[in-house]
């Protein structure tokens, strides 16, 4: 039987990408997505774009 779609595509992240967990206090995850979404991000956008501005871009461009 052949893959599905989302078993395709998670076999192709886990060798593509490195996930990072980070862990907040409960309640917490929701007012940092809801203030993602009032700047039109998604929660891992938002992330992204943090660590963006904190870093040397051209260090960035090479890891993202």
């Amino acid at each position: 039987m052949g893959k599905t779609s989302s078993e395709s595509k998670n076999k192709y992240a886990k060798k593509a990408y490195d996930d990072i967990r980070l862990q907040v206090k409960k309640g917490k995850k929701d007012l940092v997505k809801e203030y993602a979404e009032k700047q039109g991000l998604s929660l891992q956008g938002f992330i992204k774009l943090l660590i963006k501005k904190e870093t040397d871009i051209d260090v960035w461009n090479k890891i993202i």
